[in-house]
């Protein structure tokens, strides 16, 4: 467990003390727990694309955020997904056919690991706080969609091997975009209708990369064929319609819609997570399964503990407690009031029961907190 804020950076100050470490790209540790913050390290990490910090604060002493998936998971999965993706990559580019002969031994080990870590947490809503460097979007996205998918697999009930079956499925479920140019994944601005049509086709080239790779299942390959299918054939690459979509790939679907909307892209500013969630409802029925929809809304802290967040009052704190049965309107610790003030003693909002109050901000605002 850890005491402690996640603080966005641009409301890190001088003085404040690291609470977990900072992992470069390739995990290896860039500043250590408990080092002082200074005005220059502030700076640096800004620069390379830190968004938050975990802070040790005496107004969050008692509030406990549970590590679902232990330092070491991340670390091993951070440094395999960006040393087999790259190296697809990198194979892609040259023209060669980037096959993904025999990558499945080490992406099971790795997820043997994550199933255990999120068995050992069965009733917990799980929570994706990452703390490294900005990785290459590709490669933190499959991270987070296998946690998410796997943790809403043991939710439903799956037995080990169908959770194996999912969570490769899930961590390789965009893996044909190593065969795409580099130029358009990150591209800044709207694709055109040509360059779409390119894109969408990763879907088939990540079956086709997985289909004979061996230890692999084809169930896994078929979650990177069918994961932007929908309910109503409105999907693709085949316009599958409800069950000709297997169930690992709803899941998925639902898992991959949601992080790509609530992460940050060089082409638009992330989406609140709460209105995230709401998109997808929008979709029930249609796009999406309305049980799985349930089962995501029920298992996943949209807001994670210790994360600040702004009200529509104007005032700002940090996410104490949730509420199971309203995930989206957790119990909120006021730290500043509407003119920045810091409250003494601190106060708690519980947004299930003032309805009329809103999240709308999850970074906090500097010049309503008195710190520039």
């Amino acid at each position: 467990m850890l005491s402690m804020r996640f603080v966005p950076i641009q409301l890190c100050t001088e003085g404040m003390r690291l609470g977990k470490p900072i992992l470069d790209e390739e995990g290896h540790v860039l500043l250590a727990k408990d080092v002082v913050l200074t005005e220059g390290l502030i700076g640096r990490l800004a620069g390379r694309g830190i968004p938050y910090l975990y802070i040790v604060d005496k107004a969050t002493e008692d509030v406990d955020v549970p590590e679902m998936i232990r330092p070491e998971t991340r670390l091993a999965a951070t440094r395999t997904i960006r040393s087999h993706f790259s190296r697809m990559m990198g194979v892609s580019a040259q023209g060669k056919p980037a096959f993904a002969t025999f990558i499945a031994k080490d992406f099971r080990d790795l997820l043997d690991s994550i199933i255990d870590d999120l068995g050992n947490h069965p009733s917990a809503m799980i929570m994706m706080n990452n703390l490294q460097v900005k990785d290459h979007y590709l490669f933190q996205h499959s991270l987070n969609v296998c946690v998410y998918s796997t943790m809403l697999g043991i939710a439903h009930g799956y037995g080990r091997e169908e959770l194996t079956q999912l969570g490769m499925g899930a961590l390789l479920h965009d893996v044909g975009k190593t065969r795409i140019p580099l130029s358009l994944l990150s591209k800044p601005d709207k694709l055109t209708v040509e360059e779409y049509e390119l894109m969408k086709k990763h879907a088939e080239y990540g079956f086709q990369l997985l289909r004979n790779e061996p230890n692999l299942s084809l169930l896994s390959a078929h979650c990177a064929l069918q994961h932007h299918e929908r309910l109503d054939g409105s999907g693709y690459p085949r316009g599958l319609k409800g069950t000709d979509i297997h169930d690992y790939a709803r899941w998925i679907g639902i898992v991959d819609t949601y992080d790509a909307l609530t992460t940050n892209r060089a082409y638009r500013a992330p989406v609140l997570p709460h209105l995230a969630v709401e998109l997808l409802y929008a979709g029930a029925g249609t796009l999406f399964e309305p049980s799985k929809l349930e089962t995501f809304r029920d298992h996943i802290a949209i807001y994670p503990l210790g994360l600040t967040v702004e009200l529509s009052t104007g005032e700002v704190g940090v996410v104490v407690d949730l509420n199971r049965n309203l995930p989206h309107r957790p119990i909120v610790r006021i730290l500043y009031d509407p003119e920045g003030r810091e409250t003494t003693p601190y106060y708690e909002t519980d947004l299930s029961k003032q309805l009329a109050v809103t999240i709308v901000s999850v970074t906090g605002r500097r010049d309503r907190l008195g710190v520039g």
